[in-house]
């Protein structure tokens, strides 16, 4: 049976000897195999130190094996799964059958809709799971009883959807797959649940979270940059603290991962990195610049012709993405170029009035 999320971030060295003069927290590689809040198995001791010393540890400990647990975000249910079925219930309950590792499996999910602003002293909202079927929480097997009530999909258009449905009341439950945990900076899967597929469920009423992306250049046009911002209902989505290298210690916080086509890395598509949106606006910048991987090798900028980034819904929200071309190399002679770095780096100052500034 598919394990609770447990936390793994991996110490992808930034490369600091000999990267440009002045490079910010922007530029850091974070390999983020993100745990308790919105990804991977508890793998890593040095993490599993980190979250114990967190509020977060409870949660992510419970429900072992069959047993009920709770999480934030789209909830990852299992990995590289097929012959995926949803039903839900008059009362809510969403069962989510499918096979994996040659076995059927059954999540009966519930208990949780949309999504909180961020917040210290309120717990985020949680979906329940019980992998059991409801054996382990009501003592009997919920899922054979199971009527479906879900009507064909009536909801917003989502990217990586497997299956999605709308309830009686009006709200969605949706399927979502996709590659979250990949190796960064275009380099071969190095260590276990790279390029694994997740299956991920979401239940929400209303719009979904806002993933805004706006392309510039950065150090006088000498790198390909990005900036935005992630909102749900028009408030910042955010967490309030990390682990040094990126993992967000609380279940507000959300890692973006990007990805670029037609780079320094090949054709097609490549993980480039992935960070946070920031404490408390819930804005975030990137720069495509040379990096050192974990084994010393020395990576190019990783701009390419297109770029997509992918992230976990707030709450138990479903996942969303951007895609969008990339620009051209800056030209200081081309003023349509000078124009429009102007122009980027003004609207950068006014959606970063409350925080850090990306680096022009």
């Amino acid at each position: 049976m598919e394990r609770p999320e447990g936390s793994e971030v991996a110490p992808v060295r930034v490369d600091r000897s000999r990267r440009p003069a002045g490079l910010e927290g922007e530029q850091k590689a974070l390999d983020v195999w993100v745990g308790s809040i919105h990804g991977a198995r508890r793998d890593s001791p040095r993490s599993r130190r980190l979250l114990r010393a967190t509020v977060v540890t409870a949660v992510a400990l419970v429900g072992l094996g069959a047993a009920p647990g709770v999480a934030s975000a789209s909830q990852l249910i299992a990995r590289n799964t097929s012959t995926e079925r949803l039903v839900v219930s008059a009362d809510g309950k969403a069962l989510l059958t499918y096979h994996a590792q040659g076995k059927l499996r059954r999540a009966l999910v519930w208990g949780a809709i949309n999504a909180r602003p961020p917040s210290e002293t309120q717990r985020a909202t949680e979906f329940r799971v019980d992998y059991s079927g409801g054996w382990s929480t009501f003592g009997r097997p919920v899922w054979k009883t199971m009527r479906n009530t879900c009507r064909p999909y009536r909801g917003p258009a989502l990217p990586y959807l497997v299956t999605a449905c709308t309830a009686p009341d009006g709200s969605h439950w949706a399927v979502q797959r996709w590659r979250r945990s990949q190796a960064n900076f275009g380099i071969p899967p190095w260590k276990a649940g790279h390029g694994d597929w997740e299956l991920r469920i979401s239940h929400w009423r209303g719009p979904l979270a806002s993933l805004e992306v706006w392309l510039d250049w950065s150090y006088n046009g000498r790198w390909h940059h990005l900036f935005g911002r992630l909102t749900y209902r028009g408030s910042p989505v955010h967490g309030f603290s990390t682990t040094p290298t990126g993992d967000p210690l609380d279940r507000y916080g959300r890692v973006l991962y990007l990805d670029t086509l037609d780079s320094a890395y090949g054709k097609g598509w490549y993980r480039e990195n992935g960070f946070v949106a920031r404490r408390p606006d819930g804005t975030f910048c990137y720069g495509f610049v040379p990096h050192t991987t974990h084994t010393g090798e020395r990576r190019p900028a990783g701009n390419g012709a297109r770029y997509r980034i992918s992230v976990s819904g707030p709450g138990v929200t479903p996942d969303v993405a951007w895609e969008g071309t990339g620009l051209p190399n800056f030209d200081p002679e081309n003023k349509d170029h000078v124009a429009l770095e102007a122009e980027m780096n003004g609207l950068q100052r006014s959606l970063m009035a409350s925080s850090r500034v990306c680096r022009a």
